[in-house]
């Protein structure tokens, strides 16, 4: 009798304190912030595609700021794409231990085992830009591959099924190069009178980018087009294209709307363009390694999406 008595007693204990536990909310598991914190981006490479990137970082910094909450934004940017460089300052910051961590991965493989080490390490890490691997939150435009595939098919009907084709690679290690190259491949495939005669990598630098092209052209007096993977090698063939008194006759399709592209676009040697909105990126980023930090809950994937840029824009 005192044995069931005492179990009786305890189970109602604990009915109470889960009673308790719940009748205190949710609200409770989350953390207030009572200290600056600082948040590290890892770009793949000093670029002004990530400077609009980090504009809307700081405009959430900004934001938050009115809020009460601290946060230093520290951007640690290989000057090239350089996958030891890239990992040299992953693990220098794993050691440092900041509130948050974002990268653009350059090489899955080797980025992957740096991040699980981040993650063991207690630091709230993100990936952005360059998707990596699905057990770290990503915020960016995920299908990289359907910009490419866009992008191909909107030249395959430009030229009418039939030209020879280059194609700016960008990194050979960048998950977005390589998936947009890949589905820009696959939108050819439909069009069998289109011969792609050129693929080099410009590592992301424009001047290589311009150099490149400038080859092609030489190589292959009648190429028909030119495919730029990343933000870089568009204005490149563009400024080849341009120098060379093609434009508006070898059409140019690729990727982002940094405004010399934009200009190029206008003036009619870019045909086409596919721009992410990196500004967002750089918003929704600072704004989830805060709510990481809150003890909230964020979304594993943000597509922040991306867009036709053409002629038919400029204004």
């Amino acid at each position: 009798m005192k044995l069931k008595t005492l179990g009786l007693l305890a189970g109602t204990a604990l009915a109470l304190t889960t009673s308790l536990a719940l009748g205190a909310g949710q609200q409770d598991l989350i953390k207030p912030i009572n200290k600056e914190l600082t948040f590290v981006f890892i770009p793949k490479v000093i670029h002004p595609w990530y400077d609009v990137v980090a504009e809307g970082g700081k405009y959430a910094v900004d934001e938050l700021a009115k809020e009460g909450i601290k946060v230093n934004m520290i951007w640690d940017q290989p000057p090239q794409a350089d996958v030891a460089d890239q990992n040299a300052r992953i693990e220098a910051n794993i050691g440092k231990k900041p509130d948050g961590l974002a990268v653009a991965c350059l090489d899955k493989a080797t980025n992957v085992q740096l991040l699980d080490e981040a993650v063991k390490a207690g630091i709230n890490t993100i990936t952005f830009n360059s998707f990596c691997d699905e057990k770290f939150p990503f915020v960016g435009q995920k299908n990289s591959y359907q910009d490419g595939y866009d992008l191909g098919e909107f030249l395959g009907k430009r030229l009418n099924g039939k030209g020879k084709v280059g194609i700016l690679a960008g990194s050979l290690t960048a998950s977005d190069h390589v998936d947009r190259i890949k589905g820009f491949k696959k939108a050819l495939e439909s069009y069998p009178e289109m011969q792609i005669v050129f693929e080099q990598p410009d590592n992301d630098v424009l001047e290589e980018a311009v150099t490149l092209t400038e080859n092609a052209l030489q190589a292959n007096p009648d190429i028909a087009a030119f495919f730029g993977s990343n933000a870089s090698n568009p204005i490149g063939a563009a400024r080849a294209v341009d120098n060379a008194g093609l434009s508006g006759k070898v059409a140019i399709v690729g990727m982002d709307d940094l405004p010399e592209a934009v200009d190029f676009v206008c003036k009619g040697t870019i045909t086409a363009l596919k721009a992410q909105r990196q500004w967002d990126i750089g918003y929704w980023a600072v704004k989830y390694m805060v709510a990481i930090n809150e003890n909230h809950t964020i979304p594993m994937d943000h597509n922040t999406g991306s867009r036709f840029i053409t002629k038919d824009d400029c204004k």
